[in-house]
């Protein structure tokens, strides 16, 4: 969704290939059928974008998984890692009032377990965009509010470091050669290469 959102929902056939892990053909077939549905606007060597009825489906089944994934975590206490399999079977409920009720439990959550933003039940995604870790300097303090990459390999990473959504933290150093970033948070210091630094995105204190 952070990639999409930066790239004024547009994206390439052969980006969504990668993103989904699936064939090129198997994808065109998926974009044509849902281009013939309306959902979609296809131009052959050209990004797909959603059309205004694509964008209204797609934002309500966002908003129901994210809402899942929040309710399994605060209310249920699944680990953030844990939640995305889950919602994705829970998104395909057909009830309003269920999501509804769900979203009012939580006291109607901006976000969800990851920082990505929930939309409301109009429809409307309040997106602000955050900077990524990679790209702030030593002696910046900072705080973290999302991450890029909600994959369960990602997250179990991240839980290994002890590193959370809301953590204070302070870049002490950045190795020239490999952009390697030393950071502490909690008393800790830990080493944290660029490929994890340039998924987390943090705000500025």
């Amino acid at each position: 969704m952070f990639g999409l959102a930066e790239k004024n929902g547009e994206i390439s056939v052969n980006e969504l290939s990668k993103v989904l892990n699936i064939k090129m053909p198997t994808v065109n077939s998926m974009v044509k059928k849902l281009a013939a549905k309306g959902f979609l606007n296809y131009q052959i060597y050209r990004p797909i974008q959603l059309t205004e009825k694509g964008e209204k489906v797609a934002l309500a089944i966002i908003r129901k998984h994210r809402l899942t994934e929040m309710f399994l975590v605060e209310k249920m206490g699944f680990g953030w890692e844990e939640v995305h399999e889950v919602a994705e079977q829970i998104e395909h409920i057909h009830s309003p009032k269920f999501f509804a009720k769900m979203d009012e439990l939580l006291d109607y959550p901006k976000v969800d377990p990851h920082g990505s933003p929930i939309p409301d039940a109009s429809g409307n995604l309040h997106w602000k965009k955050y900077e990524k870790l990679n790209e702030f300097a030593p002696g910046d303090k900072l705080k973290l509010v999302a991450v890029t990459n909600s994959n369960d390999d990602f997250l179990k990473y991240l839980n290994s470091k002890n590193i959370t959504l809301d953590m204070q933290l302070k870049i002490l150093e950045i190795e020239e050669f490999d952009q390697n970033m030393t950071v502490r948070f909690n008393d800790e210091v830990t080493v944290l290469s660029s490929k994890v630094t340039e998924k987390l995105l943090v705000e500025k204190l």
